[in-house]
C-alpha cells in the first residue's frame, strides 16, 4: 500500500471522475478547486469566534475574582488569537517546498525548546506537569511546537522513504527513533495528553504514507503498551483510571470531579442552552471551565445545538483535510495533512470523549475554543500550513487568481450604488 497520487483536476477544478455540474450550481461550488481553501479558513474562523467568545464566558467569574476584572482571560487569549493571526498567514503564504526543505531544523530547534522545560533558568511546571517555559514575561509551551514540527517532518522524509516502506528497516529509521526522541522530551515533563497527540499524530502520517498494514498494527500494539505501562508506573494516573472506572465517592480532590460537574453541565443545558453567559458550573464548580472542560459550558449555555455546532465545524475541518489528502499530487503534503488531521481531529475527539464521560481525564484542551496561548499560536499556524497546502491543490491557484479581490468587490460594489 503505498500514497495515491490523484489525476490532475477537470476543468473548473472539478475531482477526477466527478459527475458534470453547472459551475454556478451548489454541486459545482463543492467540486470547485478552492473548495477546501474556504472550508478550511471558513469553519476555522468560526472555530476561532465561538472560542473567544466562551473563554469570556467561562473565564469571566474566576478572573473578576482573582483580579478584579471579567476581561483577563479573555483579553490574553484575544492577543494570543491576535498573534496567531500573521503566522497563520505567512505560512499560508510560504511554498510547499519551503516547508519541505527546512523540515528537519524546525524540528530540533522544537526539541531543542522543549529541553528549556528542564532548565532552572526557565522551566516551570504546571499542574504537575513539566512543560512551560517562564522567561521574564515571556511563556510558552515547547510541546505545542513539537506537533507542528513533527507533522512537517514526517511528511518530508516520509515522503523520501515511500518506494522503501515495504522493508522494516526503511519504515523504522528515521521515524522511530527520532519520533521517539520527540516523545521521550515531552513525556519526560509527564505530559501523558501531549504525547498521545503525538502518537495520533504519528499514526496518521505513516496510515497516509501506505505503511503496510501488519506493521502498522504492531506499531499500533507498541504504542498501547507504552501507554499502558506508563499510566500502571504513575499512581497520579492510575487513580484517574479508578476514578473515571467508578464514578463515586467524588470529592473536589477527585478527577472524576470534574467529568462529574461536567456532566451537570452538559445536563442542564438541555436542547437550547441557559443563554451565553448564564453558567452556572463556571462559578468554581467545574474546574479548568475555561480550559480543557470549555465544551462542558458551550453545552450548559448553548445547548445541544451549540455543541453540534462544534462538532459540524470540525467535521468541516476533517473535510477539508481529507479533501487535501486526496487531491493533491504532491504525497508530502498528503502525509503531512494526515498527521495535522489526526493531530487536530483527535485531539478535539479526546477533549469531547473527556468531557462527556467517555474516557478519563486527560489534560488536552479543545483546539481552537479552550483557553490557552500556545495551543491556539501552534494550531493557527498547522492551519496556516494546511491553507498553504489548499492553495497548491491542483487548480486551485488559477481559480483564486481569477477571482477578484474582497477590495476590488467591495469598490465594485461601492460604485454602483453610488450609480
Amino acid at each position: 500500500m503505498t500514497a495515491t497520487t490523484p489525476r490532475p483536476a477537470r476543468e473548473h477544478g472539478a475531482e477526477p471522475g466527478a459527475p458534470a455540474v453547472r459551475p454556478g450550481s451548489m454541486l459545482g461550488q463543492w467540486n470547485s478547486a478552492v473548495t477546501s481553501y474556504y472550508v478550511l479558513i471558513g469553519a476555522a474562523a468560526l472555530l476561532l469566534v465561538i472560542g473567544l467568545v466562551m473563554v469570556l464566558s467561562s473565564s469571566s467569574v474566576e478572573s473578576l475574582d482573582a483580579s478584579g476584572s471579567p476581561y483577563k482571560v479573555f483579553l490574553n487569549q484575544a492577543q494570543f488569537a491576535l498573534i496567531g493571526l500573521p503566522i497563520m498567514v505567512g505560512l499560508a503564504r510560504l511554498p510547499v517546498r519551503f516547508l519541505q526543505r527546512f523540515a528537519w531544523p524546525v524540528l530540533g530547534a522544537a526539541i531543542l525548546f522543549q529541553l528549556l522545560v528542564f532548565s532552572p533558568l526557565g522551566g516551570a511546571a504546571v499542574g504537575g506537569n513539566q512543560n512551560w517555559v517562564h522567561i521574564g514575561g515571556f511563556s510558552a509551551q515547547p510541546s505545542e511546537a513539537i506537533k507542528l514540527a513533527l507533522a512537517v517532518w514526517l511528511g518530508a522524509v516520509l515522503t523520501r522513504k515511500l518506494p522503501l516502506l515495504r522493508q522494516w528497516r526503511h519504515a523504522l529509521i528515521p521515524v522511530v527513533p527520532v519520533a521517539g526522541l520527540a516523545l521521550a522530551v515531552v513525556l519526560a515533563g509527564h505530559d501523558l495528553g501531549t504525547a498521545m497527540v503525538l502518537l495520533l499524530l504519528v499514526a496518521g502520517a505513516l496510515f497516509v504514507a501506505g505503511l503496510p498494514l501488519r506493521m502498522f498494527g504492531f506499531s499500533a500494539l507498541l504504542a498501547v503498551g507504552l501507554t499502558a505501562a506508563l499510566t500502571v508506573t504513575s499512581t497520579n494516573r492510575k487513580k484517574r483510571i479508578l476514578d473515571w472506572v467508578s464514578g463515586s465517592e467524588c470529592d473536589a480532590q477527585s478527577s472524576c470531579y470534574q467529568a462529574l460537574h461536567g456532566g451537570y453541565g452538559l445536563a442542564s443545558g438541555g436542547w437550547g442552552g441557559l443563554g451565553l453567559g448564564e453558567s452556572r458550573e463556571k462559578w468554581s464548580y467545574l474546574p479548568a471551565a475555561h480550559n480543557d472542560f470549555i465544551f462542558a459550558i458551550l453545552g450548559e449555555e448553548l445547548g445541544l445545538i451549540g455543541t453540534l455546532l462544534v462538532l459540524a465545524l470540525f467535521g468541516l475541518l476533517a473535510f477539508a483535510m481529507i479533501r487535501i489528502i486526496r487531491r493533491h499530487p504532491d504525497p508530502f503534503v498528503q502525509i503531512a495533512t494526515g498527521a495535522i488531521l489526526c493531530w487536530i481531529i483527535g485531539q478535539a475527539l479526546v477533549n469531547i470523549a473527556v468531557v462527556i464521560g467517555l474516557a478519563p481525564v486527560i489534560g488536552v484542551p479543545l483546539p481552537l475554543v479552550s483557553a490557552g496561548g500556545s495551543a491556539l499560536i501552534m494550531t493557527m499556524a498547522a492551519l496556516g500550513v494546511l491553507i498553504s497546502f489548499a492553495r497548491s491543490e491542483p487548480g486551485a491557484a488559477e481559480a483564486l487568481a481569477a477571482r477578484p479581490s474582497v477590495v476590488r468587490r467591495s469598490l465594485a460594489v461601492v460604485g454602483r450604488s453610488r450609480g
